[in-house]
């Protein structure tokens, strides 16, 4: 391989030649082969954004040369087109901070900022990362604003989806609206219900969701770009912060702000780990509908098999005709991991000591994949699954009329230990609430007939 020959502070190494990244990457590279994971894309856009802003800016205000800004606005520019993906190649689990993350951004840059003003790829003989692509800025305060331009920029996917799956749930609320049903309370005979209805809670609970995360991520727009090292702003002009977030406001259309307090935020990832929380809540929400669901499509012959899943691919290698309820399986596996990373977010969270928590990157990769996985999930879950459930009308119907609970209707009429001395017995002999209550002369048949019925006492209030 052909390579070329780089100096930093502690001496030099030899880089491939055809990189765009320098020898700080290369060594980041070598000091941690650690997952083979790396930052999200979003991640990189918002680094992008962030170095175009911050030459522009520098330019305005006549501390760097209009035509490097310009050098450099380009290759971001290319960057944000996807032209160098394959150069950002610091694994996600690296040094503090995300030092060597963001030196692989401020190398690629001024590698291609230097080609398009002539210079050899490797020279900086025009720009050079920390001086030029770095001006005005550390990684202290650029890393987390990338971290909060990442995540507002995945938000609207997130949000799209997690609508669609509550318009699915609404459609079946709707559809549903007169399929009567039994009740369950820990798992046992319950007061009849309608399917509808418990499709539309579940649309309730993903709407309530939505707008916690959408409330909660309204506070990443506080950025403490321009507080450089520890939120002094030291080597930064006045002028600087107010420019570029100006800039990053325009361009992403964000309600992006300067901080109130700089120190703060460099110190605090309070903000991560709120959102981090209500993707938590959400998550969880998933796994208890993707479990009901899984309940209520049990069987089809041995469980409840109230509702049909969508058989979307066989569901065993040995034993033929059976289908699971894969997409709720997914949902499930998908929601364990975002719990998983939740708990990443939160301990790094309270990792962090003085002027700087350290632990950047594990947050910036754990928050975005589970914005990631619960977009993608909840997509497949509305289109895949949600949207294609039938019910069974008639196997749910017989269950309403053989609950147990049936018999709460009674209590008024004849007394809570009468109604279960009924309930005993139906359980005995098998033979129906009505039937029974008739038979003991505690109502005539009319009366009980008009009493017990689901449909009337699954009616909302």
């Amino acid at each position: 391989m052909a390579t070329r020959v780089e100096r930093d502070s502690l001496g030099t190494k030899r880089v491939p030649a055809s990189a765009y990244y320098g020898i700080q990457t290369l060594r980041a590279v070598e000091n941690f082969p650690i997952s083979g994971l790396r930052l999200q894309p979003e991640m990189v856009r918002a680094y992008a954004l962030i170095k175009k802003a911050a030459a522009g800016a520098n330019a305005a205000l006549g501390a760097l040369p209009r035509r490097h800004a310009a050098a450099i606005g380009r290759a971001c520019d290319e960057i944000l087109r996807g032209r160098f993906d394959g150069q950002f190649v610091v694994d996600a689990y690296q040094a503090g901070a995300g030092t060597s993350f963001h030196m692989n951004v401020n190398e690629v840059v001024a590698n291609r900022a230097n080609e398009l003003l002539g210079a050899r790829r490797g020279s900086y003989k025009i720009l050079r990362p920390n001086d030029h692509v770095n001006m005005a800025q550390s990684t202290n305060d650029t890393f987390p604003t990338a971290i909060r331009l990442a995540a507002l920029l995945a938000l609207p996917p997130l949000v799209d989806a997690m609508q669609e799956l509550e318009a699915a749930c609404r459609g079946k609320a709707r559809q549903f609206a007169n399929v009567v049903k039994a009740g369950r309370t820990h798992l046992q005979d319950a007061v009849p219900v309608r399917l509808g209805r418990e499709f539309g809670a579940y649309a309730l609970a993903i709407r309530k969701a939505r707008a916690s995360v959408q409330e909660t991520a309204k506070a990443l727009g506080e950025l403490n770009l321009g507080g450089t090292a520890v939120g002094t702003g030291m080597n930064a002009h006045p002028g600087y912060r107010g420019l570029a977030i100006r800039a990053l406001r325009a361009w992403t259309r964000l309600p992006l702000r300067p901080a109130q307090d700089l120190m703060e935020r460099t110190q605090s990832l309070g903000d991560f780990a709120r959102l981090s929380g209500a993707l938590r809540v959400y998550a969880l929400e998933l796994i208890r509908i993707a479990n009901d669901l899984r309940l209520l499509s049990s069987g089809p012959n041995t469980g409840f098999g109230e509702i049909d899943l969508p058989a979307i691919q066989p569901g065993s290698s040995i034993m033929p005709g059976k289908v699971n309820p894969v997409v709720a399986e997914m949902v499930d596996m998908v929601g364990f991991q975002v719990l998983g990373h939740d708990v990443t977010v939160a301990s790094a969270a309270q990792a962090g000591q003085l002027e700087l928590n350290v632990m950047m990157p594990v947050v910036a990769y754990n928050l975005l994949q589970a914005m990631r996985l619960l977009t993608n999930a909840s997509r497949v879950f509305a289109h895949r699954c949600i949207r294609g459930i039938v019910a069974r009308r008639e196997r749910c119907e017989a269950f309403a009329h053989r609950s147990l609970a049936l018999a709460t209707a009674l209590n008024p009429h004849i007394g809570y230990l009468n109604a279960a001395m009924i309930a005993k017995e139906s359980l005995k002999t098998g033979k129906s609430i009505q039937a029974l209550v008739v038979e003991h002369r505690l109502m005539d048949a009319r009366a009980a007939k008009r009493l017990l019925d689901p449909h009337r006492l699954s009616r909302s209030v």
